[in-house]
């Protein structure tokens, strides 16, 4: 019976990544699904959508008290948590919600790249997230998914894009491997996982190819057709020029916290420097750190590529749109 699948529920389900996993979700068919929306966003559009594909809405915010989020998540199997960047430290209150309800799994926001602590201030805060999770006795499945296909491949000369020059950059040699997976397909994968009793307390790496950064370029350049004007957008930083740039925001943000300009480009440069200088983003390292590998779980789940992704980015009449 239907009333007997498990309940999912997901705050930051109409966001990027939490499209990803309803549409996951629902083509399993496998789930009952529920999204926790703030009482202003009960009305938007996003929300009418996917409560017309199903979707039961549960009013909410991860910001309301433990004791009116325990209520929410009353009946729920597994919490999926793909909250915005800045509310990654606002987790806490749902987790202890999720604990008092009885929640039998919980994924918080993850569904980025793997890497040590101390490199990076953003995923310093999700690490943060996990330890709190296991010292408070929650069943969990921590989640990544390297960096999507969508912000890989070097943008046309027709994108209008203001991100051009950010995203045809190569950092360093360009020679690291990292992770990439189609934001379209995180939620086919999802569904596996919080299905598999293998997978719990543990960490899974969702990934679908293993490029480096050179190769992707070479891929944009040879299936958009516009060969020697990507190949001449190209623009080298070096890790010393990288580090310099992430010194520089600091400092700025330093003398003034609410630079918001020298905010994002800490997270930026701070990524890029974990990706392609220090290549956290790869299986190698994944595994090191204790990631159980998709690949293995499922060994017959299709295998994609990005070379074949780029066929459907390059059709587009500006792919840089997939960065709005």
């Amino acid at each position: 019976m239907a009333s007997e699948r498990p309940l999912v529920l997901i705050a930051g389900a109409t966001g990027r990544t939490g499209k990803s996993i309803v549409n996951g979700l629902l083509a399993s068919g496998n789930f009952r699904i529920a999204a926790l929306v703030r009482p202003e966003s009960v009305s938007k559009p996003a929300t009418e959508t996917i409560r017309k594909a199903g979707v039961e809405i549960r009013v909410g915010d991860i910001n309301d008290s433990v004791e009116k989020l325990t209520e929410v998540l009353t009946g729920v199997d597994v919490f999926i948590s793909v909250v915005v960047g800045w509310l990654i430290e606002e987790q806490r209150g749902v987790i202890r919600a999720a604990k008092a309800a009885g929640v039998k799994r919980v994924i918080p926001c993850d569904f980025a790249t793997p890497g040590d602590k101390g490199v990076r201030e953003l995923h310093d805060q999700k690490l943060g997230i996990r330890e709190f999770i296991q010292e408070l006795g929650v069943p969990y499945t921590f989640i990544d998914v390297g960096w999507w296909m969508q912000i890989t491949l070097p943008l046309p000369e027709r994108s209008k894009s203001p991100l051009k020059d950010r995203i045809n950059t190569i950092w360093g040699d360009g020679n690291n491997r990292m992770l990439v997976t189609n934001l379209n397909r995180i939620g086919t994968y999802v569904a596996r996982i919080i299905a598999d009793p293998r997978t719990l307390n543990h960490a899974v790496m969702i990934w679908e190819d293993e490029p480096t950064q050179l190769e992707t370029r070479e891929i944009g350049e040879r299936v958009s057709g516009e060969g020697d004007a990507l190949k001449a957008q190209r623009i080298y930083v070096s890790a010393d020029a990288l580090r310099q740039e992430l010194a520089e925001a600091k400092a700025a943000r330093a003398k003034d916290p609410d630079n918001l300009a020298a905010k994002l480009t800490i997270v930026v440069t701070e990524y890029m420097l974990s990706i392609h200088i220090l290549e956290e983003n790869s299986l190698k390292n994944a595994k090191r750190l204790g990631y159980l590998d998709v690949r293995e779980l499922y060994p017959d789940m299709p295998k994609h590529t990005l070379e074949e992704y780029a066929q459907e980015f390059y059709a587009v009449e500006d792919p840089g749109s997939t960065y709005a």
